[in-house]
């Protein structure tokens, strides 16, 4: 017998509160086993930083994250974790040009590097790399005498010239392990960059739950919250590869509802207001950066999140989008396929397809009941498979297999 969209949140609510449960009392019956370094030196990604260390140091680990100084506001360490800016201390000092601080990170980095590679391993069971500035260098630059795991945040975007993939083989055969999302990726490491298969372990991304419980949270522009139509959102850094185009000229044949694209553009908009002109309905846009407390009224308002994107691994915005149990429509590729496919907690359509994308956004839109089994099937992703808690248990799995010289017991199909 088929479950209902209601029966199927009620047992992603379930699911919900046992994890906050586990939450709750993990750090009581994991007691401290493994001191743990994560490095993120250019800082590129503190929301995951912070996420994993504070799922860690719940499970019982101490956690010390090494980074330099974000360059917007990062989450508060939870207990267990140390922040140290580390990295680029000049560089990154309040009030500093975009020009001052690269000359000034090109000047620090080697220096910085040199002192990691001589410190970094002291006092710590494990370094984790998250982000590693100039690879083809950082390689030869690692800390000693510890084991070493490299995390590849985006595998199918970051090989693109030949330096960059120079420096991910150099990383790749560096390493003592290397972490990916997805098993796409888990692939493409190893075909490409010569990774040993063996060496590659598939450790999904943890939905950004900490987002859905900000203690304060802005509330969406007046002109936004008098919106009482459906609203179909697409967010994040505005790129060619993410398909926004295709999303417009999908959207131009749904009624009834309103297109938000929101986010800072790194390409030219111009061309996607033309063609949002062209194609009537309503089309927002908000084209500039969003902050951490403005993000939450987008996504609780959002009734459809879509992610038509032409190229990807895994996307922050797609882990976002779980953690507010939102239906998603998203591009049949990399990481996005296997969500849909093991949890089906996302709703597939062919790459660059607009008329799929038009299909599967209209159906959402206008059937309240299959949004609602799309949502609570996201709910329950973002609390089971995707949870940090799992994230975290895989990756201290991992540290302690490397530590006792032990082969992975493989828990992920690759």
């Amino acid at each position: 017998m088929q479950r209902t969209g209601s029966e199927e949140l009620r047992q992603a609510t379930a699911v919900l509160r046992q994890a906050r449960n586990a939450r709750a009392t993990a750090s009581d019956e994991n007691p401290p086993q493994m001191r743990v370094r994560l490095v993120d030196p250019p800082a590129y990604t503190p929301p995951y930083d912070h996420a994993l260390a504070a799922a860690l140091a719940r499970a019982g680990a101490t956690v010390e994250i090494s980074m330099s100084r974000p360059t917007y506001d990062a989450p508060a360490p939870e207990d267990g974790v140390v922040v140290r800016e580390d990295y680029y201390s000049r560089a990154m000092a309040r009030n500093r040009s975009t020009y001052a601080r690269r000359a000034l990170r090109l000047a620090e980095h080697l220096p910085d590097m040199l002192r990691h590679r001589r410190d970094g391993g002291r006092g710590v069971d494990v370094v984790h790399y998250q982000w590693l500035t100039l690879e083809a260098l950082d390689a030869a630059l690692l800390a000693r005498g510890v084991p070493r795991v490299f995390t590849s945040h985006n595998v199918l975007r970051r090989g693109a010239g030949r330096l960059r993939q120079e420096g991910a083989r150099r990383v790749a055969a560096a390493v003592d392990a290397i972490v990916v999302h997805t098993r796409a990726g888990a692939r493409e490491i190893a075909g490409r960059y010569g990774a040993d298969p063996a060496n590659v372990h598939v450790i999904p991304h943890g939905a950004f739950d900490y987002l859905a419980s900000q203690p304060h949270e802005k509330p969406l522009p007046p002109e936004l919250a008098a919106v009482d139509k459906p609203v179909i959102l697409s967010f994040g850094v505005l790129r060619p590869y993410k398909g926004v185009d295709v999303l417009v000229e999908a959207f131009a044949g749904i009624e009834g509802a309103e297109l938000w694209i929101v986010g800072r553009p790194w390409m030219d908009v111009e061309p996607l207001r033309a063609a949002a002109a062209r194609g009537g309905g309503t089309v927002r846009f908000v084209d500039r950066f969003v902050a951490e407390d403005e993000l939450p009224a987008y996504f609780r308002r959002a009734d459809v999140v879509a992610l038509p994107y032409r190229e990807i691994d895994q996307s922050g915005v797609l882990y976002t989008a779980l953690a507010f149990g939102k239906a998603i429509v998203a591009s049949s590729l990399g990481g996005f396929a296997e969500v849909a496919e093991d949890h089906r907690a996302l709703v597939p359509v062919p790459p660059e397809d607009a008329a799929a994308l038009r299909t599967a956004l209209a159906e959402l839109v206008g059937d309240r009941g299959a949004r609602a089994a799309q949502e609570a099937r996201a709910a329950a992703a973002a609390a089971g498979p995707y949870s940090w808690e799992e994230a975290a248990r895989l990756t201290l799995a991992l540290y302690a297999s490397l530590s006792a010289g032990a082969p992975l017991r493989r828990e992920i199909r690759a």
